[in-house]
């Protein structure tokens, strides 16, 4: 179920009465409407992917309660990773399995064996990535004994598949997560208020900046080979904008619902994009899995710990992962790569925690040193996009040699149009918006601060004109919906 849908719109409020009003006396039910809710909304997709949630469900479950019992690390290593095999096994198979056997096959076809076998024709299960990261969480957790096992399977399956964050995040740790499925909760008007406004804000970006983006990204993009260089790089700006509107708005939207039913969820997006450096962009920027990744792979590996080829290693390890995360292509491998070639300056100069606080913290505007940083931080940032987006790497070097053109410096004028400028003109506006509240969990939480009612309302009509005046007339899914 698509949040920018009909069927939400309808889906949302019968929950939210549901839980508040009929079952709002007993947190047992409350929890358990959350369990049927979240399978209905993952089910409205294809019903049969829910065997895979259920069977995750239980596997890790179960591996909690043996954690427990056993006393020897090596069986307790063996219960873990019986959870590991499992989880990553049915990523795996449903995201990767293809692409491991076509690149199998090349390898072996260049040396002039052939070796037979046939794609399956396999459906990726919608969110299997987040989902899979976020139990593994869980076992991984207990086996380190910082968490208990939960006793109380009702409340581990809400916290496996609570629907705001079950198909994009943000991926949440059962420390944070799963202990508020015991606790009561009270309606708060002031947080579900807040929740709201996140919610619309969250809109704002997916409808507004990120389909408008997306239109004028895939133009370019789709037929790249017919441009100058600067209507490429106007394609990979626009790309940039999609992206970011489109997964931070995902986010927005989730954890303003989650505030609706009493939860709090880790805050995934940090105004990535007013970024100093590549460092901080990856502070900033799907903090969620950034995290896990530091807290689950990059620590245990030694971190930056060690020798320098060690935390070169390490370093190239955590991005590579990360970019084979996002899917079965190389072209996520070259986008990790250049991340973590960003990446490697900094950390062996030992400046990756040189810009820890927000940019002009003290002031309403950069100084002219962060603004150089920012913007050489940001055009990096929409170069790496560039692989992210493309087709596969013979397009993506295409786009890169085109870009690097002479054309670079000439004015776009394959694309020009009135509506064109009119995306342009919302995308600076989302900017100086997103500036303002940069200090904020979210960017027009600031106008919960000494403004007047009038104000606030005015802002929330001119946000919904906008959205009424310029959203497309379909339903479009959230790119990290195939993630």
């Amino acid at each position: 179920m698509l949040f920018n849908s009909f069927d939400f719109a309808i889906f949302l409020p019968v929950v939210f009465l549901l839980y508040w009003f009929v079952f709002k006396h007993s947190l047992r039910l409350q929890n358990a409407l959350i369990v049927v809710a979240s399978y209905v909304f993952y089910g409205w997709w294809d019903w049969r992917f829910l065997s895979l949630i259920l069977f995750s469900t239980l596997v890790d479950f179960l591996v909690g309660k043996q954690l427990e019992k056993e006393a020897k690390d090596n069986k307790r290593r063996l219960w873990l990773w019986l959870s590991v095999v499992v989880n990553l096994g049915f990523l795996g198979f449903f995201k990767y399995f293809n692409f491991f056997l076509e690149n199998f096959q090349a390898a072996f076809s260049f040396f002039g064996f052939e070796i037979g076998g046939r794609a399956l024709s396999i459906v990726l299960p919608v969110g299997i990535s987040f989902y899979t990261f976020q139990t593994l969480s869980y076992t991984i957790d207990v086996y380190k004994r910082k968490l208990k096992p939960t006793q109380d399977f009702i409340a581990f399956a809400a916290f496996v598949s609570f629907f705001p964050q079950l198909v994009a995040g943000p991926i949440e740790r059962a420390t944070h997560l799963l202990p508020q499925f015991y606790r009561k909760r009270q309606f708060s008007y002031p947080l579900a208020a807040n929740g709201c406004r996140q919610i619309l804000w969250g809109f704002f970006k997916k409808l507004v900046i990120a389909d408008n983006c997306a239109e004028y990204a895939n133009l370019i993009f789709n037929n790249s080979e017919s441009y100058s260089g600067s209507t490429l790089f106007l394609g990979a700006l626009f790309f940039a904008f999609q992206i970011y509107g489109d997964f931070s708005g995902y986010s927005d939207i989730a954890i303003g619902t989650s505030r609706l039913f009493g939860f709090d969820l880790m805050k995934n997006f940090a105004f990535p994009y007013f970024s100093r450096d590549i460092a901080e962009f990856w502070r900033r920027w799907h903090i969620s899995l950034s995290t896990w990744f530091r807290d689950y792979v990059y620590i245990p590996l030694g971190g930056s710990r060690g020798s320098k080829w060690g935390q070169i290693r390490n370093v190239f390890i955590i991005f590579l992962v990360s970019g084979f995360w996002h899917g079965a292509n190389w072209t996520f491998m070259v986008w990790g790569g250049l991340n973590a070639l960003y990446f490697l300056p900094l950390l062996l100069l030992k400046l990756n925690r040189s810009n820890m606080e927000v940019v002009a913290e003290r002031s309403s505007f950069p100084s002219a040193k962060e603004l150089l940083q920012m913007g050489i931080t940001f055009i990096l940032t929409v170069l790496a996009w560039v692989s992210f987006r493309a087709e596969d790497i013979a397009h993506a070097w295409q786009i890169y040699v085109g870009i690097f053109d002479s054309t670079l410096f000439t004015v776009p004028r394959e694309v020009l149009s009135s509506k064109l400028l009119m995306c342009i003109v919302l995308v600076l506006f989302f900017v100086f918006v997103e500036w303002l509240g940069r200090r904020r969990e979210f960017a027009i939480e600031y106008l919960l601060e000494a403004h007047p009612r009038w104000l606030r309302w005015s802002w929330y009509i001119f946000l919904i004109f906008l959205m009424g005046m310029f959203m497309q007339t379909e339903e479009t899914p959230f790119i990290y919906f195939q993630f």
